[in-house]
């Protein structure tokens, strides 16, 4: 991080992070939703499936105040990498964001979308901003890795937030930022200390409605099972676990004998603006 500013200032700067991109199946909404059913105490967090980091944002005071770390990790390299510039190079991304938002354009778009840059902090600054200006905020990768999402239908996308990244960057000085599978976390948390959130790519409600796989990697029927199993040998360690995912009778059997939650939510990517709407959604806590 290169900005600078007072410690109660910077405290106040972390308070108010939220969500920097754009993510399928945020939970910036669902937070409210969500509260009842977190752990009254905890020290260490841990996101394993990062997304948006939504509700590490909204931890993070609490995080800060108590002087803990988050350790926050994702299987995608670019997210993972994006993450990290945030925390530790927010001056030098800000003025590469700067620079793509005065260059803003359809062929600017796709030139950037099929040029791979190798320098870390351009990376970030690219993912940033084709996630600002692709349809809908999809991370959608071909079967090589390549981004294959076109843009969306923005008059004037805000693809640099000055202010919002560094608070960003603020909240996330606590972090530990890793590129891992989500059963690393067996490693790192390990007693009733530990919360560790997990928020999977959602099995699909039909075979119409597949969306399993933001990356080249797939995460279907046997990766599903593979985490439950992980929920299961983290509670016989007595680790505060939420778990979220579709709510379908797939899930629902394969958690039975978990104490599952019912909550609603708006379903907001769908090529048909009729079949877009509240759905339910499964809160899984261990």
């Amino acid at each position: 991080m290169l900005f600078s500013t007072k410690a109660t200032d910077f405290q106040e700067l972390a308070a108010t992070a939220r969500p920097f991109i754009k993510w399928a199946g945020g939970k910036s909404r669902l937070i409210e939703q969500y509260k009842p059913f977190l752990p009254h105490t905890f020290d260490r967090y841990h996101e394993p499936f990062l997304g948006g980091g939504a509700l590490f944002f909204y931890l993070a005071p609490q995080l800060h105040l108590q002087g803990q770390t988050a350790y926050l990790s994702d299987l995608n390299p670019e997210l993972v990498n994006v993450y990290q510039c945030v925390r530790d190079r927010v001056e030098t991304l800000i003025a590469l964001l700067n620079d793509h938002q005065a260059h803003h354009s359809k062929p600017y778009y796709y030139a950037k979308r099929a040029t791979l840059e190798t320098d870390l902090v351009k990376r970030a600054a690219r993912f940033i901003y084709l996630n600002k200006t692709c349809y809908n905020g999809l991370y959608r990768e071909n079967s090589k890795g390549l981004f294959n999402v076109p843009i969306g239908r923005y008059k004037n996308p805000k693809i640099c937030d000055p202010k919002l990244l560094r608070a960003a960057s603020a909240a996330l000085q606590i972090a530990d930022i890793s590129q891992r599978p989500f059963s690393a976390v067996l490693d790192q948390a390990n007693n009733n200390r530990d919360f560790v959130y997990f928020d999977p790519p959602y099995h699909p409600l039909s075979d119409t409605s597949k969306f399993t796989a933001y990356s080249r990697y797939q995460f279907a029927e046997a990766e599903q099972t593979e985490l439950k199993n992980v929920i299961a040998r983290l509670s016989a360690k007595q680790v505060s676990v939420l778990a979220s995912n579709s709510d379908c009778p797939f899930i629902r059997q394969l958690y039975n004998g978990f104490d599952i939650k019912t909550i609603t939510a708006a379903r907001s990517i769908n090529s048909k603006a009729s079949q877009r709407g509240k759905i339910t959604e499964v809160l899984v806590i261990a």
